[in-house]
């Protein structure tokens, strides 16, 4: 009888279990299906893989247009003294770096001090912008006009409390996070009223034969220069697939103006490569 129970037992367990699996909600990494507990960590491990090759991958790449689209993204941003920008995704600090570059070579006539926090999931990729901006001096003792921290944090649960931050950025790392919804969301909360929300992101061209040769480029050529340069052959596979598998232009522009940003706009770069998305809160 006591044996009975415990079979009985065993098997009520075991059906629980499998419906929780089959009820938990799945997400792509690339073209894979994976459950949305298992995404933070694969896309984790992909950063934690390429931290120290990153900025030599993207030259390689992009044959080092991405400068150019970071500059851009930087010249519609605008920075003026005084303003408080979260950098998320911020990584090795490439846009941050541009951020406080441009606001040294503006007049500060009144004085304001301005500010960036640099925000990324993973502690690696912020290890190595920390160094990096060491070696360009970018440090809060040698910056006579801004000041810089580094918070690792979740863009989907961010720590910094409501109305903090007059800009928002993020670049090339959106499209890696489980639900691109609850990052618009936490980006819209924590902005102040006014405050402009930024994205670059890859995208979709707008040209079918180009973008057929882009594939080409894509799926052909950056996986084996992954593996030559990084010795990472899956890691650029991935961030190849994630690419395509995210929306369309106007399809993200809506998903921005649904988290309640106004004014939402997009701009095209290198014929739809790479978009600049803008929105604001009001």
């Amino acid at each position: 009888m006591q044996s009975t129970r415990k079979l009985l037992n065993l098997a009520r367990i075991t059906l629980s279990r499998t419906a929780a699996t089959a009820s938990e909600q799945t997400t792509h990494f690339g073209y894979q299906t994976v459950k949305e507990s298992e995404k933070e960590q694969k896309v984790h491990q992909v950063f934690e893989q390429v931290a120290q090759s990153y900025d030599t991958m993207n030259d390689a790449m992009s044959l080092g247009i991405h400068r150019v689209w970071k500059d851009i993204f930087i010249e519609r941003l605008g920075p003026t003294h005084g303003m408080r920008l979260l950098d998320m995704a911020g990584g090795t600090g490439d846009i941050s770096f541009r951020y406080l570059k441009y606001l040294e070579k503006q007049p500060n006539h009144q004085g304001r001090k301005s500010h960036v926090t640099i925000s990324d999931i993973n502690q690696h990729m912020l290890n190595v912008g920390e160094e990096r901006a060491r070696q360009q001096g970018l440090t809060a003792e040698r910056l006579s006009n801004s000041s810089i921290d580094w918070q690792c944090a979740d863009a989907e649960k961010l720590p910094f409390q409501s109305d903090s931050f007059t800009a928002y950025t993020i670049a090339f790392g959106i499209r890696n996070c489980t639900h691109v919804d609850k990052v618009l969301s936490e980006a819209y909360r924590v902005l102040q009223p006014g405050g402009r929300f930024m994205c670059l992101e890859f995208s979709h061209l707008t040209n079918e034969t180009m973008q057929w040769l882009y594939d080409q480029y894509s799926f052909q050529v950056i996986p084996p220069m992954g593996q030559l340069l990084a010795g990472q052959w899956q890691a650029y596979q991935y961030l190849v697939e994630s690419i395509r598998r995210f929306p369309r232009q106007d399809q993200f522009k809506s998903m921005i103006e649904n988290a309640g940003f106004v004014h939402a706009t997009y701009e095209n770069l290198t014929f739809g490569v790479v978009s600049i998305h803008s929105g604001f809160k009001l």
